[in-house]
């Protein structure tokens, strides 16, 4: 019998967030067929499309934006909880992730704490790089972020996001050597409890980690090894990723209970996740205890939710 499922990356987007930017990516989320219907609901579509995929609960964040200012994330962040508190009053199947000004680093950190302590939620999901400084937030800038999660606990999400039109026509640098994989940047010497999630299958870190480790000796100096950093701050989802065979890889080198369900809706639906985790359960590649712990229980161990039981 399939435990209950929570899943980590699936998206919405609150009017304020929606209409403060517009790209080419906005420009590809319209014409992704049924994407802004769903983005913008977070009620009776969102819950019958969860039932379709068994998922108990989910936690929602903000698409993709364009790098939006500390207003529009406080109100995006307001609204998301406002949703959440609405569908409270007729189930307990939603918690949040909070969307951060990533291009100011002592206001993401403040709006993290706010979010968490005044809204509730249980952690953010932001773009994997910013408009500030060089593009990327593992600079000394970012000491304050990563500090204010550290002490509050919870997770940081790094989501995948397009490039930059001045990083399309640049060579990527960032925060280290040049021949650095550039994935530890000295920001897991500073703060050793950070919590990141990945997600994707831990976009293809899985699949090169072997050929990381023999490189760890290229990626500066720096106080741990990128094995420790692995294993102690890094958890992964399975987000839109539909086979077994990455599983097989994960499984091999990636502690079990840093493994999580997702789904990465609504570019993926609900159903065909449940699908595959329906393939894995008859594959024989985990114990029902293992199976548990991918499902529901790693999640509420790291976010301290609690998949709610059906009456």
């Amino acid at each position: 019998m399939t435990p209950p499922l929570i899943t980590l990356e699936e998206h919405w987007y609150s009017k304020a967030v929606f209409d403060s930017f517009d790209n080419a990516l906005k420009k590809g989320i319209e014409k992704w067929p049924g994407a802004i219907e769903r983005l913008l609901d977070a009620g009776d579509l969102r819950l019958k499309e969860m039932d379709l995929g068994k998922v108990s609960l989910q936690i929602i964040s903000h698409c993709a934006a364009e790098d939006p200012s500390p207003e529009v994330c406080r109100a995006g962040n307001d609204q998301l909880a406002l949703e959440i508190a609405k569908s409270h009053e007729t189930s307990t199947r939603f918690a949040g992730f909070a969307v951060l000004p990533m291009r100011d680093p002592e206001a993401a950190a403040k709006e993290l704490e706010r979010a968490v302590k005044k809204l509730g939620f249980v952690g953010a999901l932001v773009d994997h790089k910013t408009g500030h400084g060089n593009g990327f937030c593992e600079g000394n800038e970012y000491d304050v972020l990563w500090r204010k999660a550290e002490q509050l606990a919870v997770p940081i999400y790094l989501h995948p996001s397009w490039p930059t039109e001045k990083q399309f026509q640049q060579a990527y640098a960032g925060n280290y050597s040049p021949t650095a994989a550039g994935t530890i940047g000295g920001v897991f010497d500073k703060f050793p409890k950070l919590k990141i999630i990945i997600g994707h299958f831990g976009e293809m870190i899985p699949y090169m980690l072997d050929r990381i480790r023999e490189q760890d000796h290229r990626l500066g100096k720096t106080g741990r090894t990128f094995s420790e950093v692995y294993d102690e701050n890094i958890w992964i989802t399975t987000s839109g990723v539909w086979s077994l065979d990455p599983m097989r890889c994960i499984l091999a080198n990636t502690k079990i209970d840093h493994i999580l369900y997702s789904v990465d809706y609504p570019f993926t639906m609900n159903e065909r996740g449940f699908e595959w985790f329906q393939e894995l359960e008859k594959s024989g590649l985990l114990s029902e205890e293992d199976l548990a712990l991918i499902a529901y229980k790693n999640c509420e161990k790291l976010l301290g939710v609690k998949a709610p039981t059906k009456d």
